[in-house]
């Protein structure tokens, strides 16, 4: 092989299928994770995301690798709307609607006028702490899944939970840490595996339900409900995304050697991702996003071709057929995905730190400090404005708040320079 294949070359499918192997499986534990906590088949999931990365694919004219997995910025947003009375995962599908749409308006704003209006609504110092209150909100979930608060799993008792969570942790953190080539990219699929092998060996895992799952199956399909209380707790998640977003393009493009900022464009990119989660609302996939697990796959390979990343895609629609891969996921123990989540929300939290840290906010500056620290608190403290029908809490919060706050700053910066 070359010593990169670009972007538009097409490989034979004997390097081909291998390569796209490799890319499936570097998403995969992280995108059947967020199905899994929200209690969602995890093959419609592949589903989705399969046909989406297609899509985007296609509405970037094959210039732009990326795969559409699940986001993670949901998981909270959805959880609340999901606890709300009278709500449930179908009027969650309705926000998910609707972020699709907010990103087809996105790429459309941003071809008009550019990116440079995101830092005046949300400035370094609010986007940071936004992206850490998503893992730190998660936290309490984290630990009740590895058995550390609350009742122990259904079938299990404490002490084995958190052995399995505990060891499921570890081995995730040691191939993190000592991995090498493709596997320093999977380390929570390999971490999930352990923790599933060692669930085996404790009799924790039903076999019966594999076995008895048929070869073929047909994933589940959700109606969405209209709700506009779901709409508004999940739409602030779109400004975290759409950040994410950016950062992963332009990640991308310098592993690929291209300004795809430009070619094939942001305002493509958007438009895709957007299109892609309009059509997972509407089946009843939790959203999806860029994922950067695939780009450590492409700095690895240094084979950048889109026909890997559509062949990825492919075979992730045709796992979402067979029933006994659902079976396997569905059966994972709880204190396993514990023990990953309580690496992978962590990490989430400490990425909004990162953000403050690469940002370079400075904090002797009165605005930053008190930006960073009333969204924090706003997005922490459990407290719940009430709009009507309309529920706030947590990082829909957090988010309307640090908005808000930006634009008072800002002004008042303005009046006195005047």
């Amino acid at each position: 092989m070359k010593e990169f294949v670009d972007v538009d070359e097409r490989l034979p499918l004997s390097k081909t299928i291998p390569l796209s192997i490799q890319h499936l499986f570097a998403m995969f534990g992280a995108t059947v994770l967020v199905p899994f906590l929200l209690g969602v088949d995890t093959a419609t999931a592949l589903l989705l995301n399969g046909i989406g990365t297609l899509l985007y694919l296609v509405v970037c004219k094959g210039r732009l690798p990326a795969y559409l997995g699940s986001s993670f910025a949901f998981i909270a947003p959805v959880t609340a709307v999901m606890a709300a009375p009278g709500l449930g995962y179908s009027a969650a599908q309705s926000g998910f609607i609707v972020f699709g749409f907010s990103f087809v308006v996105l790429a459309f704003v941003v071809k008009k006028i550019g990116v440079a209006w995101i830092d005046t609504l949300f400035p370094p110092a609010a986007m940071g702490a936004i992206v850490a209150i998503i893992g730190l909100e998660l936290a309490p979930t984290a630990m009740g899944m590895a058995g550390f608060i609350g009742a122990p799993p259904a079938g299990m008792d404490a002490v084995t939970a958190r052995l399995i969570s505990g060891f499921t942790l570890v081995m995730t953190i040691l191939f993190s840490l000592f991995g090498t080539g493709f596997m320093a990219i999977i380390p929570i699929l390999l971490g999930v595996v352990s923790g599933y092998l060692l669930s085996l060996a404790f009799g924790a895992v039903d076999l019966a339900a594999v076995a008895a799952a048929p070869w073929f199956a047909v994933p589940t399909l959700y109606t969405p409900t209209w709700s506009w209380e779901a709409i508004f707790i999940i739409l602030p998640a779109v400004f975290v995304v759409f950040a994410e977003h950016v950062g992963h393009l332009v990640v991308t493009g310098h592993v690929v050697g291209r300004d795809l900022m430009k070619d094939p464009g942001l305002s493509r990119s958007l438009l895709g991702d957007g299109l892609s989660n309009i059509l997972s609302g509407l089946a009843g996939a939790t959203p999806n996003t860029t994922y950067g697990e695939n780009i450590g796959v492409m700095a690895i390979t240094r084979v950048y071709s889109t026909r890997v990343i559509g062949g990825a895609a492919i075979i992730a629609i045709v796992c979402s057929f067979i029933g006994k891969i659902a079976a396997v996921i569905h059966g994972i123990p709880v204190p396993v995905m514990g023990g990953v989540c309580i690496l992978l929300f962590g990490i989430i939290a400490t990425t909004g730190l990162r953000m403050l840290i690469e940002q370079r906010v400075d904090y002797t500056r009165p605005e930053n400090l008190i930006l960073t620290a009333v969204t924090l608190i706003s997005g922490l403290s459990g407290a719940v404005l009430d709009f009507g029908p309309f529920h706030l809490q947590g990082m829909a919060l957090a988010t309307v708040v640090a908005m808000v706050m930006a634009i008072c700053l800002r002004l008042s910066r303005s009046l006195r320079k005047e």
